[in-house]
This record gives C-alpha cells, structure tokens and sequence, in this order.
C-alpha cells in the first residue's frame, strides 16, 4: 500500500536536520538558553500558537466534500488546540513577562511563517495546512521534551513552571503525530501530497529562522 508519510519524511528530512543542526538550537537543546533568550523564544511562540487555529480553520473553509476527512480531522485539532496560546502566557508570566509585553508585534521570521500558511491554505492547495502541522508536532515531540528539560534545569525552575507548553506538547503531539500520519496516509491526490510536501519544507525553513534569530 502506497505509504505518503514515509515518503514525506524522505522527501523533507533535509529541512528537518538543517532545523537540529542549526547552531542556536543544538546548543538550546543542548546547554539550554539564557532566561532572556527563552523569554522571546516564548513571545515568538505565542504568536505561532495564536495563529495555529485560525490557519487550520482558513484551511478547513476551503476543503470541499473530496477531502471531508481531512476537514473533520481540522475540526477536531483545532478543538483540542483551543486556549493553548494561554499556556504559553502562564509561561511567560512565570518568567516575568506580563501579557502587554508579549502581544505586541511578531518579528518578521513569525510574519513570514504564519503568512505562507494562510496563503498557502487559500491560493495553494487547502491540504498544505498538513504540513504546518507535521512541522510543529515533530518538533515537539522529538526536540520538546529534551529542551524543556535541559531549560528546566539550566535556569533552575521548579516542575513545569515556565515550561508546561513545551513539556506537555512533547507528549501530547506524539499521539497528534500518529493521528496526522493516518490522515497523510489517506491522501491520493498528487496535487495535495505535493502542496503538504512543499508545506513542510517551507515551515522547517520558517522555523529554522525564528529560532536563528533568537
């Protein structure tokens, strides 16, 4: 049986390692950040996590009865995702920043990665949504769990405090993982495989350039 998901990841794992390779985030996963450091991470985060749900439900206005499985498996995602920008505040109040300072206007690198995927949504193919999410659920849950624990330890915060956003994801997104595989793995049209293809290539370049520039 043909198996999308296995061939996304070949088609895509250079963008993958040239994420984990870049030297800002093999050094966080690996010796942590400064508390300032993480504080923008946050901030920047936030506004990826805001913009999560309006992205997927832009995508699922756009999907017609051909893919209502993928449509119904968006209405569900973007119900379990529901308030989790919250957590990243609780986070960064944990931290010592107050909400005013973090709604405030994302870098570019943030603009860029939230507006590719809206236009891709709307003017390339509705299932490129696929790929934003396949992005954000593999970087949480093979490198969230590491980094949580690693900025847990190097800046001395007690349990989750300040990091329950990156700790639960790494699980959480482990089993959204598998889910998302399943629904990849349904997908027949080549236009859709290579709309979330060219998805995932694009926000690993996003992603890669946020953190970069941290």
């Amino acid at each position: 049986m043909p198996n999308f998901f296995i061939d996304l990841i070949a088609a895509t794992d250079e963008g993958r390692r040239e994420f984990e390779t870049h030297p800002v985030v093999f050094a966080s996963v690996a010796h942590g950040m400064s508390i300032e450091r993480y504080r923008a991470l946050l901030c920047e985060l936030y506004h990826i996590v805001w913009h999560f749900n309006p992205i997927c439900a832009a995508a699922a206005s756009r999907i017609d009865d051909g893919y209502a499985n993928i449509r119904h498996f968006l209405y569900r995602h973007i119900h379990e995702e529901s308030g989790h920008e919250q957590w990243v505040l609780n986070d960064l109040e944990a931290i010592g920043v107050s909400r005013e300072q973090v709604i405030a206007r994302p870098s570019q690198n943030v603009l860029a990665l939230v507006g590719f995927n809206y236009w891709a949504s709307d003017r390339r193919h509705p299932c490129s949504v696929l790929g934003m999410m396949y992005v954000l659920e593999v970087l949480a849950a093979v490198y969230g769990g590491p980094f949580s624990a690693t900025i847990r330890e190097t800046l001395f915060l007690e349990g989750e405090r300040g990091t329950s956003f990156l700790s639960s994801h790494a699980s959480l997104d482990a089993v959204h993982l598998a889910e998302l595989r399943d629904i990849l793995n349904q997908l027949t049209s080549e236009d859709a495989k290579a709309a979330v293809t060219e998805s995932v290539l694009v926000n690993f370049r996003q992603i890669t350039s946020v953190f970069g520039a941290i």
